[in-house]
């Protein structure tokens, strides 16, 4: 009984070492409007080591360093762009969710767009190649073709 106990309560300190490990972020912020800049950069910026994950929301100590980044350059006045032009120069074009319309991504942006259009365009040309189809009546042959397998399936 007492080692369950004992057990238990180590257990329960374990937790809360670890819950205290994880670490609470506070950024001070004279300015709402600031505030909102920060939670906005934030969450359109990629973190480098997780799988789709914007560094708001990632533990990995690059996004820390990415937040404590955005939070002093934001301290030091500078415009949302400024910032997002320093972060993809620091770490590249893949920190952004949406990625810069230049000539090495136009073929990123260009491949949806051309597969809707060539998916549209293959819809109009299958709807035309049926309304042919269908209105081509049937020749003579074929017609006389026909009416002897109605007639032959009738009387059997």
């Amino acid at each position: 009984m007492a080692l369950t106990r004992w057990i238990t309560a180590l257990m329960a300190l374990l937790l809360s070492v670890s819950v205290m490990a994880a670490g609470i972020e506070l950024r001070e912020f004279d300015d709402p409007v600031m505030e909102k800049r920060y939670r906005d950069l934030t969450a359109s910026m990629r973190c480098p080591l997780c799988e789709n994950q914007a560094i708001d929301d990632s533990d990995a100590p690059i996004s820390a360093d990415m937040r404590e980044r955005i939070y002093r350059l934001l301290q030091d006045g500078q415009s949302d762009i400024e910032i997002t032009n320093h972060m993809v120069a620091r770490f590249g074009d893949y920190i952004l969710y949406n990625p810069r319309l230049e000539n090495r991504t136009y073929l990123l942006w260009g491949i949806p767009i051309a597969l809707i259009v060539g998916g549209g365009l293959l819809v109009v040309l299958i709807v035309r190649a049926r309304r042919n189809a269908s209105a081509t009546s049937l020749s003579a042959e074929e017609q006389a073709r026909l009416n002897e397998l109605i007639n032959r399936e009738r009387s059997s």
